[in-house]
């Protein structure tokens, strides 16, 4: 068996009324809420993947405030059970109007035909966001973190 490593890097977004951006994907047959972000590039570092991310998948320009979290824990993908996945978490604000696509609802996208990711944003109200509002088990930790410490 051939293992590896993924390193993810995702921003956490709380605007001025007090809500916390997610992302609603479809994936591989799947549906997830997570925080917005994703693989690191080989040759890039951390902070500029999470500014490469937050354009290629929302349109929008961010700066890091932050570091929240990394992975301290062992956890496989659930994608292939065979690589070991780090994530890396950063408060982000936006450095450019926000401006950035958000459904109402979550999963408030059609999937075409042979589609294989299909990605929206949303807005969760800082009441009903908790571990339980994503999908994923590092964003859990990182939800409860978020919750503790803003």
């Amino acid at each position: 068996m051939q293992t590896g490593f993924n390193v993810r890097v995702y921003g956490i977004m709380i605007n001025d009324q007090q809500q916390v951006l997610v992302s609603d994907e479809y994936i591989r047959g799947g549906y997830y809420t997570k925080f917005p972000g994703g693989g690191l590039e080989f040759g890039e570092g951390t902070l500029e993947c999470i500014v490469r991310e937050w354009q290629e998948e929302l349109g929008q320009d961010v700066k890091v405030v932050e570091h929240i979290y990394t992975t301290d824990f062992f956890q496989i993908s659930a994608f292939d059970n065979e690589t070991q996945i780090i994530s890396i978490y950063y408060l982000v604000t936006p450095a450019s109007p926000f401006t950035a696509n958000v459904g109402a609802t979550p999963f408030d996208f059609t999937i075409p035909e042979g589609a294989e990711e299909v990605e929206r944003a949303r807005w969760i109200d800082w009441n009903e966001f908790s571990a339980e509002a994503v999908t994923l088990p590092i964003d859990k930790v990182v939800a409860d973190i978020i919750k503790d410490k803003y």
